[in-house]
């Protein structure tokens, strides 16, 4: 090698080595997770947050591990919010609905009732500033947020009757969280936040007389069906169900870029391989609770539709009305929800309808 070469090669050799140092530096980071041991979708299995963790540990090489705990083996279900807050971790995993009470505005980054599908959701977050508002709203508490799994389309819930008039809500007693509770408040329900582990015991020994959780496979696998008979499949309250990773903003300041994005590229990837292998699972599993199970899979009549639609809209005009930051994150959502319902009723709602004649 040329010597003058040499000589500057070795004099800004010593100006590399801090960013070589700085990027073979390792994490070794908590989760907690509002949902109970062995869940699938929302702790274990494709797009869980155990895979996410898997995905994270193999694509950084190990330099970046995340020591997984489902709810109730280190701290209660809901309380990851507060637990990233503080510092106890670095990360939980839950549903942005859940923190309503603290941030109403961060219900929107789950799901809304008669919303958009997955599609719509992803491409809003993505797209269409979601991303952007989700860290206004969390900045400020220093959180940083992102999509992690996605249940798309779920069902309306597990009823001991059918609901075939309006008025059978009012009084019913029901697990169901985010707007749609608020929704289901006005008309009446008394409308109960309850973690997933809950809900089967609350049905059977009629604490509640109705429940929504996910959708067959994972309502099967709680046994709602051997609590309550009648299945409304109306998806109006959760279109399109975003699981979100919380994360403490200022440990996510800290990783290196590159880890940064193999924790944004593993979520990515938990929401796309969690919303396809619910699709993989629902069918055959709505086919045995019908066909096995005695369970009775109805859409709810139109008049019960479209008094749930009028009471949505008057709820989630009071809740934009109320706070500024809602107002701001609801007018983004509607407006792109807007353009993209002309799309889907040009493409998906067309092919589904008129092609294929779902």
């Amino acid at each position: 090698m040329d010597r003058r070469k040499f000589l500057a090669v070795t004099a800004v050799a010593p100006l590399a080595a801090p960013s070589i140092a700085r990027a073979q530096t390792s994490f070794a980071w908590k989760m907690t997770n509002a949902y109970g041991p062995g869940s699938p979708f929302y702790v274990e299995g494709p797009g869980s947050p155990k895979d996410f963790c898997d995905k994270v540990a193999a694509m950084s090489g190990g330099r970046m591990t995340i020591q997984h705990f489902a709810a109730g083996e280190l701290i209660p279900a809901l309380e990851g919010f507060d637990a990233v807050r503080g510092g106890a971790v670095e990360m939980n995993a839950a549903n942005a609905y859940f923190w309503a009470g603290k941030l109403p505005a961060a219900q929107y980054f789950t799901t809304v009732p008669f919303g958009m599908n997955f599609q719509g959701m992803t491409a809003w977050l993505y797209h269409g500033g979601g991303m952007a508002l989700w860290d206004e709203l969390y900045e400020p508490l220093g959180l940083k947020a992102l999509p992690m799994g996605n249940t798309g389309v779920q069902m309306t819930g597990w009823f001991r009757e059918p609901i075939e008039d309006i008025g059978q809500l009012n009084g019913l007693r029901m697990r169901v969280p985010g707007l749609a509770g608020k929704v289901y408040s006005a008309l009446g329900v008394d409308a109960r936040v309850l973690p997933g582990g809950e809900i089967f015991p609350a049905l059977e020994r009629g604490v509640i007389d109705a429940a929504e959780f996910v959708g067959p496979y994972q309502d099967r696998r709680m046994g709602l069906q051997n609590a309550a008979k009648f299945y409304h499949t109306t998806g109006w309250h959760e279109p399109s169900t975003t699981g979100e990773l919380l994360i403490s903003k200022q440990h996510w300041d800290e990783l290196p870029d590159d880890l940064k994005m193999i924790v944004k590229s593993a979520c990515m990837a938990a929401c796309l391989e969690s919303v396809t292998w619910s699709e993989a699972v629902n069918g055959e599993a709505m086919t045995d609770l019908v066909d096995n199970h005695g369970v009775t899979a109805s859409m709810l009549p139109e008049p019960v539709v479209n008094a749930l639609r009028e009471a949505t809209m008057d709820t989630l005009a009071t809740e934009a009305n109320a706070d500024p930051l809602v107002r701001k994150v609801h007018d983004s959502y509607m407006a792109f929800k807007a353009n993209h319902d002309r799309w889907a009723g040009a493409s998906e709602r067309a092919w589904l309808n008129d092609i294929i004649g779902v």
